[in-house]
């Protein structure tokens, strides 16, 4: 894994006083069970139990917002990849798609909200140009 922006996305919204790199060690020491403190060496599965708890610790209005942000987002790109020509019914095509280095390089569930956003950027550009070319 190389890019943590759902991690960093959540953690930035959390309410803490005091030293954040100190609590950022904390918390990851606490999902990978002491084996380790830096977001690098977690497993995928760790990582993703981490942030799904970490959304739950956001204030009530917070996560709300967090979640309607999110699903705009992912609305926003499944409408792009559906007008391109990608079956959005079915979700292995998609993550199939999605998984294209050149598009998004991982899966559709894996994307959080600035990845979801350049990514209906990048389809609304390649939808622009294949009309063009029609």
């Amino acid at each position: 894994m190389e890019n943590y922006s759902r991690f960093y996305a959540i953690f930035n919204r959390l309410p803490y006083k005091g030293d954040r790199e100190e609590f950022k060690k904390s918390v990851v020491l606490q999902y990978t069970w002491n084996r380790t403190e830096h977001l690098h060496e977690m497993t995928e599965r760790e990582y993703n139990d981490c942030c799904t708890a970490l959304e739950k610790m956001l204030a009530p209005g917070e996560r709300e917002v967090f979640i309607r942000e999110r699903k705009k987002w992912r609305s926003s790109a499944l409408h792009q990849l559906q007008l391109y020509g990608v079956d959005t019914t079915d979700w292995n095509k998609v993550n199939e798609f999605c998984k294209q280095p050149r598009i998004a390089g991982k899966e559709f569930r894996d994307l959080d909200c600035e990845e979801l956003e350049a990514l209906t950027k990048k389809m609304r550009a390649i939808i622009r140009k294949r009309d063009k070319e029609q």
